[in-house]
């Protein structure tokens, strides 16, 4: 929508009642630049009235990133929190990084 280009995976999006908002990872040349984020890829998730479900959210993973890649949803301290909309939800990956998980058998 608006101004991004056809194909691009940054910029906002709508899909169905999702409005969904990707960042890329900038490079130095980008006025957005700096070392603190130049390795993180992220979208924002959010609807109208309600929370994103898992299942929205599982389908905005698998349109953003591939299969075999890892996406995290932080939860940090609670003076780090940032809650700029009360119905929004992020994914994160870092590039280059594999987020070690729990061992399997603790994942039921």
């Amino acid at each position: 929508m608006g101004n991004t280009p056809a194909g691009a995976n940054h910029g906002f999006f709508r899909i169905g009642e999702l409005r969904v908002i990707s960042s890329g990872t900038p490079g130095p040349d980008d006025p957005t630049w700096n070392a603190e984020i130049k390795n993180w890829e992220h979208v924002s998730v959010s609807v109208l009235h309600r929370i994103p479900s898992w299942e929205e959210m599982c389908r905005v993973k698998e349109l953003f990133w591939a299969d075999d890649e890892t996406v995290v949803q932080f939860h940090p301290r609670k003076s780090e929190y940032v809650n700029a909309h009360p119905h929004c939800l992020h994914l994160w990956k870092q590039v280059g990084v594999e987020v070690k998980l729990p061992p399997r058998e603790t994942l039921a």
